[in-house]
């Protein structure tokens, strides 16, 4: 089993200052990673976001979770990653996936393919953007992209390459993910293009036995070395767990009993939640947790005791 560590993932506060102290915060509570998500909605840029965060700390590791491989051609996202890397001493973990939110593509007048053909779309662009990241030459033919003789430069800091964050709830980008990634997330399916109760019963412990079948089929002799992820988007210590999953089950559309027991929910007293966290450790090799940044104080007591056993 791999160590615990755990991440925050935040959109703001939206001023520098704010920003720098709550980087440095996360730094001082033990948090292993700070990450930014990759919409058009009320949030910064994520890669300029995270190099201001890499000024305002020393040890903080940051990581783009995820960024939209339709927003950018690969040899662009290649350039700012293998930049970020160097401008943050080598603590990037790149995350980049098929691209998920409708209003993205919709208010920006982006044309939002069929699942599969993001999905084939993605592997080809992670194809061309790992070579040029770790500064090696590359010619790539394929169906969306063509490069032609195109050294990476600058080449990234962290070498052979930097960690690839890759994950999803459905079969394909799961499959994906198992082939290529360092990192695997393992998420709701939001192939809906929106979080809605149709993503609850796709977060199940059943459904997350499946997900990781899929990725152990597609990684094959390579899956022992997959760190896997997960993001608990309700995260809430208490002493009444079963009464926060009455309220909580109906918008996700699963009964209560499934809501406290999904990787996406961790409720209950500090021992509770520290017992439940090791368990799913133990049942689907689950060890780097991530929370929102308005969960980063209440479960800072679950990072001490955790973050590195």
């Amino acid at each position: 089993m791999k160590p615990f560590r755990f991440g925050v993932q935040s959109t703001g506060p939206s001023h520098a200052e704010g920003w720098a102290a709550m980087a440095r915060r996360a730094e001082a509570l033990g948090y292993d990673t700070l990450t930014c998500a990759d919409h058009f909605d009320g949030q910064f840029a994520p890669l300029p976001a995270l190099v201001a965060a890499a000024g305002a700390t020393t040890t903080l590791r940051l990581g783009t979770m995820v960024l939209a491989n339709d927003f950018r051609h690969p040899v662009v996202t290649a350039k700012e990653i293998a930049t970020v890397d160097v401008l943050s001493g080598g603590r990037l973990e790149f995350g980049i996936g098929a691209g998920w939110m409708a209003t993205d593509y919709e208010q920006a007048g982006l044309t939002m393919d069929r699942p599969g053909v993001r999905i084939a779309r993605l592997a080809e662009a992670i194809e061309v953007i790992r070579p040029l990241v770790a500064g090696r030459t590359v010619d790539h033919v394929g169906e969306h992209y063509r490069i032609a003789g195109l050294v990476g430069t600058p080449a990234a800091v962290q070498q052979p390459a930097v960690p690839l964050v890759v994950g999803g709830g459905g079969r394909r980008i799961l499959e994906l993910a198992g082939r290529v990634a360092d990192i695997v997330g393992i998420n709701v399916d939001l192939r809906a293009g929106v979080i809605d109760e149709r993503a609850g019963p796709t977060g199940t412990p059943e459904a997350t036995d499946e997900k990781i079948a899929w990725v152990r089929a597609a990684a094959g002799d390579r899956f022992d070395d997959i760190e896997f992820q997960v993001r608990v988007h309700v995260a809430a210590p208490t002493d009444d767990p079963d009464g926060m999953a009455e309220v909580m089950a109906p918008a996700l559309g699963i009964d209560p009993t499934a809501a406290l027991a999904s990787p996406h929910a961790l409720v209950g007293t500090v021992p509770a939640m520290i017992e439940t966290l090791q368990a799913r450790r133990e049942r689907w090799g689950i060890s780097y947790i991530g929370f929102g940044v308005d969960a980063m104080e209440s479960m800072a007591p679950v990072v001490d005791a955790l973050a590195g056993t």
